[in-house]
């Protein structure tokens, strides 16, 4: 298994506040994808002028604060679910993935609390 990208994510019912904070500090908008999964999820991407990259994810779902989260990709989902799973973690959605004509994720929570958005995208040749 590979890793392909590792940034941080802040999952939150006000996107557009957090935006503006990271927009001031230096971030631009890179990517925004809407509708992902039941819970209609809209995805930002930001990144600065160094290449460090921030996703705000904003679900349909009231949550009582904001999670603080990893962005992991990896080239092989099964085998790092499998791992992480083997580790303790549980996944948010019960036994369920979240699958997007691109992607292929899952939110898995650590015993002591880490949150870890675990994602393949499918590019065409997969």
């Amino acid at each position: 298994m590979k890793i392909t990208t590792f940034n941080p994510q802040i999952i939150t019912n006000n996107a557009a506040g957090l935006t503006e904070v990271f927009g001031a500090l230096g971030f631009e908008k890179h990517h925004n994808k809407r509708g992902i999964g039941e819970q209609n999820v809209s995805g930002i991407v930001m990144k600065n002028s160094d290449g460090f990259k921030l996703d705000i994810s904003e679900p349909e779902m009231q949550l009582p604060h904001d999670i603080t989260a990893i962005r992991i990709n990896v080239d092989d989902f099964d085998e790092a679910y499998e791992l992480l799973i083997s580790k303790g973690f549980k996944n948010f959605y019960g036994d369920e993935n979240v699958k997007t004509p691109s992607s292929r994720s899952a939110v898995l929570i650590s015993p002591s609390g880490v949150v870890i958005n675990l994602v393949k995208h499918i590019k065409e040749h997969d």
